[in-house]
């Protein structure tokens, strides 16, 4: 089964899927979906259209000098068929895609890396134009720290009080067991005499 690729965005075209366009010239050229055949008609550079992976490409957003990417290139050299041979294609494949990903991986961190030094220095210089907004900060902090210092100090009044109600409930339970005892005190004696 083969897969091809978009002429447009460079995403997988799978069999019996997307536009085929065949030019006067018998060059065919494949696309994914109408969005990519319609842009290709009116002539658009896919160079400069955000979502095409020539875009990303071309600005830097993605991996583009990379040895593992060479073993994607299609060869249409017919190789006679040897079980070992494709045991160890097999492993390389596998082998060679888990380095791409690393490779993808630290090549992301290293670019947001530099998005985060750069908004550190857009604070920095928004900080230095605007001073008062740490002033205003600090009173945002001030009053923060004050309400939530007020809000412990209900809770700790609330437990109290709680506390003090649990205490009053279970000295008059206690008050009214003993006057219980006394009246069956008294209803014994009064039997007892009887």
């Amino acid at each position: 089964m083969r897969i091809y690729q978009c002429h447009f965005c460079s995403s997988p075209v799978y069999p019996l899927h997307g536009i085929t366009f065949v030019r006067n010239d018998a060059k065919e050229f494949r696309f994914c979906r109408s969005k990519c055949h319609k842009a290709f008609k009116q002539r658009r550079n896919p160079r400069k259209l955000r979502w095409t992976k020539a875009f990303r490409k071309a600005a830097g957003k993605e991996l583009v000098v990379d040895s593992t990417l060479t073993f994607a290139a299609r060869r249409n050299v017919p190789v006679r068929y040897n079980r070992d041979l494709v045991a160890t294609t097999l492993k390389a494949m596998s082998r060679i895609e888990e380095i791409r990903r690393k490779r993808e991986r630290a090549f992301y961190k290293n670019r947001m890396k530099g998005n985060k030094e750069r908004q550190l220095a857009l604070d920095r210089k928004l900080v230095e134009d605007h001073p008062e907004l740490l002033r205003m900060r600090d009173v945002e902090l001030r009053r923060a720290a004050e309400k939530q210092a007020a809000r412990a100090e209900a809770e700790e009044e609330e437990e109290d009080e709680e506390d003090e109600e649990m205490e009053d409930a279970m000295s008059v339970d206690e008050e009214e067991e003993e006057e219980a005892q006394k009246v069956v005190l008294k209803a014994k004696k009064r039997k007892q005499r009887a």
